[in-house]
């Protein structure tokens, strides 16, 4: 084909115009009469040997001289035909070329259709097919039916349309679509798979296993405490229990204290007060967080005891005051405080000793910061900050007020740390603690027993010696005073105090101090190797 034009005998169109190449359809029913009886496109090239001769026929249309389509031959726009194949087309229809045999006649494997009609014999008015040219089906179009079907030109008159399968060239691009859909589900699900087996491992791994686990356990105990428990005498004691917070301009300290009365007295210690000097500040926090500015209403270095007092306070709670005097070694206590600034810190233990003379201060250097006590020790746990907390019995009642420990050395260190509690804690017997609050509250200072005479505290002997002289140079036996009208001297030892034995010269202090101004004691002495025997009055001082 050159320019456009055959070179060859020029086809003609019918005037039902049939295209060689397949057309899609949604129905499957055979060609009707007049398509399948329907002449070939082309004449014949001549009589087969043995048939009739044909008579010609008159085309329905007078040629078009333009040769335009559909009369005329094939436009430049119809494309070249890819296969000829004439075949002798016998009297009743047209073979299929063994190589083709079982295709739809484009090479492409058919389905199993139904059967050919029979064949129909050609009359004269039948021209003979013509050889025809195949195309390729067009691609398929969306939203069509799954099903192609073909109308064969070389099949025999009657032949039903053919299915000859998806269209040529239309597999690859479903299948690559179909692959890259599972291929991006594999991954979706393997990531959600990941994640939820992600998730079931961390929830095995944190709870050990799927299965919960709930261990028994007991009721809640809604009821209290027997009041003789620590838990209940803690329960009783706790809200008369206060935490104060003392700063001054040069030095700070924390320590506790417990309520007297309803007008806001609070009984502590002296050494725990002391770093507020003149212009400190003191705060008081009580049980229940609650806090008030306090202020020194009295003190005593020699007592180590002090008196603050809060106002503006409502519903204060006294905390009953018991007799030391009661009191019997193995007894069980219970202490309460601020250790290490930890408010309402509750320890219990019991009565390890009784009467025992300890000093505590000495920081000054002149004896004017000493304090001598005959204290009651106590196992439960003291630790700084326990200093002025009550020491209580099984009622719940003051039997003593916490002031020193025994630690295990001084202390001290290069980090600045603080000795703690080696089973060794001191307090001050509430009786002693009770005269001497008085005495605060009603005229801002304690009065001292004496006995009038100046000690030699170097002495290294058993005993309390009475030095030479004073301190001020002046005779060691304060003339007119309780000693002298008892009848000491200066270098007499003495050895017991109301039936009490006498180790030191501080011991013997804190004996005397132990009692009232005023009380009779009788004293046992030893002078130029002769004991005796003598009997006093106790004199009084004022204390600092």
């Amino acid at each position: 084909m050159e320019d456009g034009k055959s070179t060859g005998p020029k086809a003609k169109w019918w005037s039902r115009p049939t295209p060689a190449v397949a057309t899609r359809t949604t129905s499957d029913e055979p060609p009707t009469s007049e398509e399948a009886s329907s002449p070939a496109e082309a004449p014949a090239p001549g009589p087969l040997p043995g048939a009739p001769a044909a008579r010609p026929v008159k085309p329905l249309h007078e040629p078009d001289e333009y040769s335009t389509p559909p009369y005329g031959g094939p436009g430049p726009w119809a494309p070249a035909p890819p296969v000829q194949r004439p075949v002798p087309t016998p009297a009743h229809g047209t073979p299929v070329p063994p190589q083709y045999s079982g295709t739809n006649g484009a090479g492409i494997p058919a389905p199993p259709a139904v059967a050919p009609a029979p064949p129909q014999p050609h009359t004269a008015q039948q021209p003979l097919a013509a050889p025809q040219t195949l195309a390729a089906p067009p691609p398929p179009q969306q939203g069509t039916s799954s099903q192609w079907l073909q109308y064969d030109p070389w099949g025999a008159p009657g032949q039903p349309l053919t299915n000859p399968g998806p269209p040529l060239g239309s597999g690859t691009g479903r299948k690559k679509s179909r692959r890259g859909s599972v291929l991006i589900g594999a991954v979706l699900l393997a990531l959600v798979a990941g994640g939820i087996g992600g998730g079931i491992g961390a929830y095995i791994e944190r709870n050990g296993g799927l299965t919960r686990v709930e261990l028994p356990q007991a009721s809640r105990d809604t009821g209290g405490r027997a009041p003789d428990s620590v838990a209940g005498i803690a329960a009783s004691a706790l809200p008369s229990v206060v935490t104060l917070h003392v700063s001054g301009s040069t030095e700070s300290g924390t320590g506790t204290g417990f309520v007297l009365d309803a007008s806001g007295h609070i009984l502590t210690n002296n050494h725990v007060v002391a770093p507020a000097g003149r212009g400190g500040e003191i705060t008081v926090t009580f049980s229940g967080g609650e806090t008030a500015r306090g202020e020194v209403v009295g003190k005593d270095s020699g007592y180590d005891l002090a008196v603050v007092k809060v106002s503006g306070v409502s519903g204060l709670k006294p905390l009953p005051l018991g007799n030391s005097d009661n009191v019997r070694v193995g007894d069980p206590v219970v202490a309460i405080g601020a250790p290490f600034d930890l408010s309402n810190t509750v320890t219990s233990g019991i009565i390890s000793a009784k009467d025992r003379p300890i000093t505590a201060g000495g920081e000054k250097g002149d004896g004017s910061d000493i304090s001598y006590v005959d204290a009651l020790q106590t196992d439960a746990p003291i630790n700084p900050g326990n200093s002025g907390g009550p020491l209580v019995d099984v009622d719940a009642h003051v039997i003593g007020i916490n002031s020193a420990i025994r630690a295990a050395d001084s202390g001290s260190s290069e980090e600045g740390g603080q000795a703690g509690s080696i089973g060794l804690g001191f307090a001050i017997p509430i009786n002693q603690g009770k005269r001497v609050a008085e005495e605060l509250i009603n005229t801002g200072k304690a009065t001292h027993p004496v006995i009038g005479v100046t000690l030699d505290m170097k002495y290294a002997g058993d005993g309390a010696k009475v030095g030479a002289r004073g301190a001020d140079g002046k005779d060691a036996v304060t003339p007119g005073g309780p000693g002298a009208k008892a009848g000491i001297k200066s270098g007499d030892i003495i050895t017991e105090v109301g039936g009490r034995r006498v180790h030191s010269g501080e011991e013997l202090i804190v004996k005397i101090r132990a009692h009232r101004p005023g009380d009779r004691l009788e004293l046992k002495l030893t002078r130029g190797g002769k004991d005796l025997s003598i009997s006093l009055t106790l004199g009084s001082a004022d204390g600092t």
